[in-house]
């Protein structure tokens, strides 16, 4: 019985030509398509061999079991998914999304070529800081701006180029790690800066800044505390008292925010969140850097703002080259920044800033209606509006929660439910809290509400 099921089994070039993978292999690598064939059959003979399988599929079963591998084998392993956590810069998840208009702008110069380095008017060579920098220069005051393709990669050449071989003095209370293992002594060893510790980790007065000036020291560094935040028994000397103190003593101030706003954090209703206006910090400091994909919403970047003679040391250093932006980054930042121009437009059409400023009662709203619809999708569970508190994540307001809404899911088990969800298509990330998986209404767009109701129902269908 074996043998002769054995022999039934149907070679790979007979499998090929059935209707559904011919046309799969129009439309997927064909030996992607191939290979799926070849493990399908390997599993036909193990099973007939070791007697788990007694009777082979017939050739339409055998067709949709391979159509189903080759979707999985070929689906992207970096793809969309739904962030429904309600912490708006997740970094595990991309931290900011930018949106239809400005994929739309980065799809358009991804297309084809475009004139990254290229000037159109005078028909020669350019630059490509040159999409940007006027652009950064004019919403912050700075007299000159680089960007590189992350704000570690800019704290770095920063120091290497304006700090190498020289004292720079830290606070105790600013050595900070941050992911990856960045830490600040750690990279400024690697620069060429040798460190100066002022004051302890609670407090640092401008008098310990002073004292190491005295001894020594020729560059002054403040780095924010994105992750973390003290309390207590702290003092803090502030960017404005430094600024003051290093043009007494002609030190450069470097600052290293980490994350920072283009636009007034009240704006966004965030009161008493720190110096974090980055037209503010320019004014005060030599040099200023900070992600462009954090509360700048944009993309993964570094951006340096300052003095033109420091900036333009920056650009000439051979590192920069190692650091340097690529296109796409490029695009989706000018198209974030054109934003800004326009304060109004800016907080409607950077999704960042209109996560940040939503409101609690809009957010309840949109969960009630939420849970309304899931609820006829799938009757099994039971969908709820609550409030909740979500945050902006990315290390960037440490400390801070938003009030918010989110829609509960009861009638399964939370974590059983959270892993159907985060393997389903399209994946949904969504958090457990209190014994509930909670859908935030915050990181979700109006498609997401949509797609949530497609998941939902297929999971009903599933059970």
């Amino acid at each position: 019985m074996k043998q002769d099921e054995l022999r039934k089994i149907p070679k790979m070039d007979q499998l090929l030509e059935r209707p559904a993978l011919r046309a799969l292999c129009m439309e997927s690598p064909r030996g992607g398509v191939r290979e799926a064939v070849r493990l399908y059959l390997d599993e036909l003979r193990l099973g007939l061999c070791s007697g788990t399988l007694e009777q082979l599929p017939s050739a339409e079963e055998m067709e949709a079991a391979i159509c189903t591998a080759v979707h999985a084998a070929c689906r992207y392993h970096l793809r969309p998914l739904i962030n429904a956590t309600g912490v708006v810069l997740h970094t595990n998840l991309g931290r900011a999304p930018l949106g239809d208009e400005i994929a739309r702008h980065v799809s358009d110069v991804a297309a084809g070529y475009s004139n990254l380095e290229y000037r159109l008017e005078q028909g020669e060579r350019g630059s490509r800081y040159a999409h940007v920098e006027e652009l950064l220069c004019g919403l912050t005051g700075a007299e000159a701006a680089l960007v590189v393709n992350n704000n570690a990669a800019a704290v770095f050449l920063m120091l290497n180029t304006l700090a190498k071989g020289k004292a720079a003095a830290v606070s105790r209370g600013e050595l900070v790690e941050i992911g990856g293992s960045f830490r600040i002594p750690e990279i400024m060893a690697q620069s060429g800066a040798a460190l100066v510790e002022v004051g302890t980790t609670n407090k640092t007065r401008v008098s310990d800044y002073a004292a190491a000036l005295e001894q020594g020291a020729e560059v002054l560094l403040k780095v924010h505390a994105s992750n973390f935040k003290l309390t207590g028994f702290t003092e803090e000397a502030s960017v404005a008292r430094l600024s003051a103190l290093a043009q007494t003593y002609g030190a450069p101030l470097l600052y290293d925010l980490g994350s920072g706003f283009l636009i007034r954090p009240e704006s966004v209703g965030l009161h008493d969140v720190g110096s974090i206006y980055v037209p503010d910090a320019v004014k005060q400091c030599d040099v200023v850097c900070f992600s462009g994909d954090k509360l700048a919403g944009g993309a993964q970047a570094g951006i340096l703002l300052g003095k033109r003679e420091l900036i333009e040391r920056m650009k000439t250093n051979p590192l920069n080259r190692v650091l340097r932006i690529d296109k796409l980054t490029l695009a989706a930042l000018e198209a974030v920044l054109r934003w800004y121009q326009d304060g109004k437009q800016a907080l409607e059409k950077i999704p960042t800033l209109r996560m940040l400023r939503a409101g609690q009662d809009t957010l309840l709203e949109r969960a009630r209606a939420l849970a309304a619809r899931l609820a006829d999708c799938a009757p099994a569970l039971c969908f709820s509006a609550e409030p909740c508190l979500d945050e902006p994540g990315g290390g960037s307001l440490p400390a801070v929660t938003l009030p918010g809404g989110a829609v509960a899911v009861t009638g399964a088990s939370p974590a059983d439910l959270a892993a159907r969800l985060r393997t389903g298509e399209p994946p949904v990330i969504g958090r457990i809290h209190r014994n509930r998986l909670l859908l935030s209404m915050r990181t979700l767009t109006a498609d997401d509400e949509a797609a949530l109701c497609s998941v939902f129902a297929a999971l009903e269908g599933s059970r």
